[in-house]
């Protein structure tokens, strides 16, 4: 089988498919519109990097997506040359555009979430345009139920719904690392990002410390965004710093590390696709308090496998990590569930076979 995947290069969604499709005997080319910033496809014979410019254009109206057809000689090139017996583009808009215009049969879009929850919402363009993509695909994904909501007002066709599941070999609980002291650690794992709220699970980890008295409690904030300089402020302000580990951006393969450090990971954000952070701290049977919204809420049952909390409501996320922190059997309780559901759900080997049988079906029907 030969998959011609459309797709970031450095996102490490595209790199897991790639590895865990060429791990399963699958010749995998790679056409991205970004340039890779490692070389994680070294070692992999079975992976392709086709295209990759050295700059990336900008993709935010509905002019901005003409400037990727400037590609698309390329890409029909790289077609002929790789003979693929799927194209598919990871990213309902750019990708999927390009995708689209190429008039490749079979073509799979997936949709990652920003691509249908916000883009067709801008102008009629927008939706013009991804209406038009989703016409022309032969088989649409999503990795939600939330994000197949959004598109079927664009389209009718059935969608397959194929979480971003997570390896149960490396996201696992880790009981001989035993923390030598008693803090109870509150972690966030996302892009530093207005829209993720890391600034009020600041302020009520701040307020947390104040109103308890207690110095045990610590802040781990994974990722890096454009609001870390702020974030980091904001510490300054409260004078927590010393309470707050800032991490910046690190590599996929460092996050179970981080998870299997942490007590309770809370992810507040205003909305969400999935929500793959929650899912692997789940994993590692850690309690996790999330909002109450899209992707997160379909994740969660409420006091079952975690906490769910309103958007914005910051006496609820207090009451929340409060709650967490003085009791370890809710903890452990959510923790345990939590690892049951993602065993149950989101176990990547099981996502990624279920994939392999959809090409294996589409190929064969055509």
């Amino acid at each position: 089988m030969r998959i011609l995947l459309l797709a970031d290069i450095n996102s490490s969604h595209t790199q897991k498919w790639a590895i865990g499709l060429a791990n399963n005997n699958v010749a995998v080319g790679i056409f991205s519109f970004n340039k890779a910033d490692s070389n994680f496809l070294a070692e992999n014979k079975n992976i392709q990097i086709l295209f990759q410019p050295t700059e990336k254009p900008s993709a935010t109206s509905f002019f901005d997506k003409l400037s990727y057809l400037k590609y698309l000689g390329r890409l029909k090139k790289e077609i002929k040359n790789f003979q693929p017996d799927i194209l598919h583009a990871h990213y309902a808009t750019s990708y999927g555009l390009l995708g689209a215009l190429s008039n490749f049969k079979p073509f799979f879009i997936s949709a990652w979430g920003t691509d249908v929850m916000q883009f067709p919402q801008s102008n009629f363009l927008n939706k013009a345009i991804l209406k038009f993509n989703f016409k022309r695909a032969d088989v649409i994904c999503a990795t939600s139920k939330t994000i197949a909501n959004y598109i079927k007002p664009i389209s009718k066709k059935a969608i397959e719904i194929i979480p971003f599941g997570i390896d149960l070999q490396k996201f696992k609980p880790n009981e001989l690392n035993e923390k030598s002291n008693h803090n109870i650690v509150f972690s966030c794992i996302k892009s530093l990002e207005k829209i993720y709220n890391i600034d009020l699970v600041i302020k009520v980890f701040s307020k947390l410390i104040i109103d308890e008295k207690s110095i045990n409690f610590r802040l781990q904030i994974v990722g890096g965004g454009s609001e870390e300089n702020n974030l980091k402020k904001l510490c300054d302000d409260l004078k927590i710093s010393q309470l707050v580990t800032f991490t910046g951006k690190i590599p996929a393969s460092e996050i179970p590390f981080y998870c299997q450090k942490m007590d309770v990971l809370v992810n507040i954000s205003a909305y969400e696709s999935f929500g793959v952070s929650v899912i692997e701290a789940m994993a590692c049977e850690k309690a996790v308090i999330a909002s109450n919204v899209g992707g997160l809420a379909e994740i969660i049952k409420n006091e079952e496998d975690g906490l769910l909390v309103t958007v914005n409501n910051i006496e609820e996320v207090t009451a929340a990590m409060k709650k967490l922190a003085f009791d370890s059997n809710l903890r452990q309780k959510l923790g345990k569930n939590g690892r049951i559901k993602v065993e149950n759900l989101y176990n990547w080997t099981e996502n990624l076979n279920r994939m392999i049988e959809i090409y294996s079906h589409q190929i064969k029907s055509n």
